[in-house]
């Protein structure tokens, strides 16, 4: 049995010198007419191939780093996109301790603190927008933020959270998953914002 072979498209050489019709030869990827006009574009092609292998090579990099970084250095990672995104939900609210609004810095600042409730660092009900100077120099100012809390959420949630809590070891892939969430929530508010 005989199959007939198509024939090859005309194609208009690659070489802006050139710009001739021609019908490839070689193969269906010929972008010139002749090795000439190939030598002569090689240059544009060159810098492609290099921008093309710089990006493969960054992402390989990414990658490895990817697999490098430790149980410690997701849960920094998560601890930062969860805290601003605190930020951002509490932005139209005061400082929970002093219920001042100031141009000054904010932190996403814990009721029940990291160290005694490590089981708490991502818990939302834990963590709300505070200022600075009540969170570095007042240590929180428990007693005024305690006040505002039953406000804010309710005396029956602020006994949830002094309570005891089942202790939680987080997994690199549920943290992964906590970063993600909370970038979508952020770029959700501030989508809003906008």
């Amino acid at each position: 049995m005989r199959v007939a072979l198509k024939e090859a498209k005309a194609k208009r050489c690659k070489n802006p010198a050139c710009g001739v019709s021609f019908k490839p030869s070689f193969s269906t990827a010929q972008k010139v007419c002749s090795w000439t006009c190939g030598l002569a574009i090689k240059d544009v092609n060159l810098e492609k191939a290099r921008k093309s292998l710089a990006q493969i090579e960054r992402k390989e990099i990414k990658a490895r780093k990817e697999k490098l970084k430790s149980r410690a250095d997701h849960m920094r990672e998560t601890q930062v996109v969860f805290n601003e995104w605190i930020r951002l939900r509490d932005a139209a609210l005061p400082c929970v301790s002093c219920g001042r609004h100031h141009d000054g810095q904010y932190h996403a600042g814990h009721y029940r603190t990291v160290g005694a409730n490590p089981e708490l660092r991502f818990e939302p009900l834990n963590v709300h927008k505070q200022c600075a100077p009540c969170n570095n120099h007042k240590s929180g100012d428990i007693v005024n933020y305690r006040i505002t809390l039953v406000r804010r959420i309710g005396l029956e949630r602020v006994e949830w959270l002094e309570g005891p809590h089942e202790a939680k070891r987080y997994t690199i892939q549920e943290l992964n998953e906590m970063k993600a969430n909370y970038r979508a929530k952020t770029r959700e508010l501030k989508r809003e914002a906008a």
